[in-house]
């Protein structure tokens, strides 16, 4: 069954009502086919809900603001609803930046804006908006996401050009968690080829993260050639015990239950599950060289802005502007993520010492792009596709040996 992103609610609200009937039609097949995710109560986020939590910015109003521009609404005193689409694990990141920016917004503009937030991976939340999620932004783990989204006509072409750094608004990169002690002794890329050692890592064919962990794999050694590179990332999934849907559930897994010897993640994610789970039950990480910069952009829909007031485009804007300032760009390293220097000087505490140290490459400088990446790794029977049926077909022989 196909997978649906999961929201987080700040506040109460009704159902967000667009003019326009297809954005209306839309937004009643996602209360039909997902009945459990209502916008007029909490929703089911893993403890992050509770609109009667002041930490997540309380209740709002019952009221829809409707087509009123910015000065009215500023005048009524009503909150102006954005919503949100982004991948599983910028969560915390998003819950603290929207807080900032509506305290931020209402002080300077007197505009209450308030959020609507929904986090899942980031194919998951691509194919959501096309479906017709009524997000009014978009913040992806993929370029490639974001552009399938403008190829399906809901967002400009020339998205990336409409904010600084081509609209990418975080980086990381790829860590490799392990277990007290490292008893595996885990430091580099080709310890991941040790026999018998479970390796964790995420679903491709669901999430992001996944697709960015296969091209650091193949990156690692593709100056030694395609063949050499599809022998060495063929041997690390013959290593790998279970792949689930995104990087928040892979480190659920990991750090829950306990499975596996090494979990493949983002660099963001282990940096703030440490931080949840606090120093005594914290797991140490390695972050190989060299490895890929990961590189994650926001963008609005057009689609369905055109069909708002003025002032949610506005508003949408500016909180898209918002979050390439330095104060934002802090707060992303506060949970893991990596600052872009041209966008903020300080360093976040998990780098200090670090950055010089990993040597990253980028998917447009050494594989054309992410458009070129996927027609050769991602698309139906391509590389990956080729990979996990030749490990697929040597576990299921093996299984007929070992019955035999």
């Amino acid at each position: 069954s196909r997978a649906t992103p999961r929201w987080l609610f700040g506040l109460t609200l009704t159902p967000l009502i667009h003019p326009a009937a297809a954005a209306a039609a839309a937004q009643q097949q996602q209360q039909q086919q997902h009945p459990n995710l209502n916008p007029t109560g909490p929703g089911g986020n893993n403890g992050y809900n509770n609109p009667q939590n002041p930490k997540w910015g309380g209740s709002g109003s019952s009221q829809n603001p409707g087509p009123q521009p910015l000065a009215l609404i500023a005048a009524n005193k009503e909150p102006l609803v954005l919503t949100v689409a982004s991948f599983a694990v910028t969560k915390l990141a998003y819950v603290r930046l929207t807080k900032l920016f509506r305290e931020k917004y209402l002080a300077e503009k007197g505009v209450d804006v308030r959020f609507r937030l929904t986090f899942a991976g980031s194919g998951v939340q691509a194919r959501a908006v096309i479906d017709g999620l009524p997000a009014d932004m978009v913040a992806l783990a993929l370029p490639l996401d974001v552009q399938k989204i403008a190829d399906a006509g809901l967002l400009s072409q020339e998205w990336s050009k409409a904010y600084p750094l081509n609209s990418v608004v975080c980086e990381t990169t790829v860590a490799l968690v392990v277990r007290p002690g490292n008893f595996r002794s885990i430091h580099t890329w080709e310890d991941l080829l040790q026999p018998g050692l479970q390796i964790v890592v995420a679903n491709p064919k669901t999430a992001g993260v996944a697709r960015w962990i296969f091209l650091a794999l193949w990156g690692s050694k593709m100056k030694k050639g395609d063949a050499a590179a599809r022998e060495y990332v063929t041997k690390v999934f013959d290593n790998v015990v279970v792949q689930p849907r995104d990087a928040r559930e892979a480190s659920d897994v990991f750090y829950r239950q306990k499975l596996g010897d090494v979990l493949l993640t983002y660099e963001n994610e282990v940096v703030l599950t440490n931080q949840v789970y606090g120093a005594e039950k914290a797991l140490p990480y390695v972050v190989p060289t060299p490895n890929v910069r990961i590189e994650c952009p926001l963008a609005l829909v057009d689609k369905v802005l055109d069909s708002r007031p003025p002032a949610a485009r506005q508003a949408a804007h500016d909180f898209a502007k918002f979050l390439f300032t330095s104060d934002a760009q802090v707060e992303f390293g506060k949970v893991g993520f990596r600052t872009n220097r041209r966008l903020s000087k300080v360093t976040p505490d998990h780098l200090i010492g670090q950055r010089s140290q990993i040597k990253l490459w980028t998917v447009d400088k050494e594989l054309k792009g992410w458009a070129a990446a996927q027609r050769k790794f991602f698309d139906a029977g391509q590389v990956l596709d080729q990979i996990q049926a030749d490990v697929g077909a040597r576990r299921m022989e093996a299984r007929k040996n070992k019955k035999r």
